[in-house]
């Protein structure tokens, strides 16, 4: 859609404007509307002891750690896309984030870990190891990797976390309720206190995913010219696959499992702006801040009083889409 370079640039003030639009109707909407007067207020004089302060203060909280996770999650999709050449692939679909689950589910229940932070180091451990699992299955046979059967091999990883998981609530019943809200997908509940030594780890890591949008797109170009130009291909690989584990994992850990945020944000994306990893990540960051941000504002009204799990909310968006790719059918580009 864009194709220049300004056109490119007007897109991303688009965004600005687009998540700047989304995190404000974020903390202003919900059971009980705020006032612009009253968000001045808060920003010129907060007052813990007034109701209304304290809203906007949860909201937030609320709001920045939709746009950690949404941005987050959407830029380890794309590197994932492109590692792959797997338009179905994502953190969702690759197993990384039912692997990143089961390890949190697991250190909860078992071994009573209530740090946020303690609980992020074994998210990314338990993505990790589910990336590399969906790697081995994915490479074994004579064909070695392919999209498909990268595809089968996460739809497989996936399965046998969520019944880990699953099996290990049944047998834990006491921690069944504190859990189940999160495993559906939340982004309430962790202050800015607590979300500062974590947003730390994720921006560094999308800091790396912008320094890795070059080698990206020379491997995309195939990985004998990648290596006739001197790239390490084996490195750059390892790299994008860490980067995908810490956003995907630690945005699991925050926000439990958000689907398809990472499978449709990157085809925005580069339907957009191209194939282009310069301009893919940070329409993404961007993209995916507001669509979750958007979800979280609509799971507020959807069954009011109630709130509905911004997972399922997501997932009512991402399902179609899903399918559509599928029936397209699975190339490599």
């Amino acid at each position: 859609m864009f194709s220049t370079t300004q056109g490119k640039l007007l897109g991303i003030s688009v965004g600005c404007l687009l998540f700047l639009g989304s995190f404000l109707a974020s903390v202003r909407l919900g059971q009980i509307p705020i006032s612009h007067s009253v968000l001045i207020e808060v920003l010129l004089d907060y007052d813990e002891d007034l109701a209304e302060h304290v809203i906007v203060y949860t909201r937030v909280s609320r709001a920045v750690t939709a746009s950690l996770i949404g941005s987050s999650l959407a830029i380890a999709g794309a590197l994932l896309q492109a590692l792959t050449r797997n338009p179905l692939a994502s953190p969702g679909i690759l197993g990384i984030n039912a692997g990143a689950l089961f390890f949190v589910v697991f250190s909860v229940a078992v071994l009573s870990v209530n740090s946020l932070v303690n609980q992020v180091w074994i998210a990314f451990l338990g993505a990790g190891l589910s990336a590399l699992m969906v790697y081995v299955l994915g490479v074994i046979g004579k064909d070695g990797l392919s999209p498909i059967r990268i595809v089968l091999a996460g739809t497989a990883i996936t399965a046998l976390f969520v019944s880990f998981t699953q099996g290990l609530l049944v047998v834990n019943e006491s921690n069944l309720d504190a859990v189940l809200s999160w495993m559906a997908g939340t982004v309430s509940g962790r202050s800015i206190d607590q979300l500062a030594p974590i947003m730390l780890i994720m921006i560094a890591a999308t800091m790396v995913a912008f320094f890795l949008a070059r080698p990206i797109n020379i491997l995309m170009s195939g990985e004998d010219i990648a290596k006739g130009l001197g790239q390490r291909t084996p490195l750059v690989k390892i790299m994008v696959i860490l980067i995908a584990v810490f956003l995907a994992g630690g945005s699991v850990a925050v926000g439990g499992m958000i689907g398809f945020i990472g499978l449709v944000v990157p085809h925005i994306a580069r339907g957009l702006v191209g194939r282009d990893h310069y301009w893919i990540i940070p329409y993404c960051v961007l993209l995916g801040a507001s669509l979750l941000l958007l979800a979280d504002v609509a799971a507020r009204f959807v069954v009011r009083p109630e709130e509905m799990p911004i997972g399922i909310m997501t997932a009512l968006l991402g399902a179609p889409f899903f399918i559509y790719i599928a029936r397209r059918g699975v190339r490599t580009e």
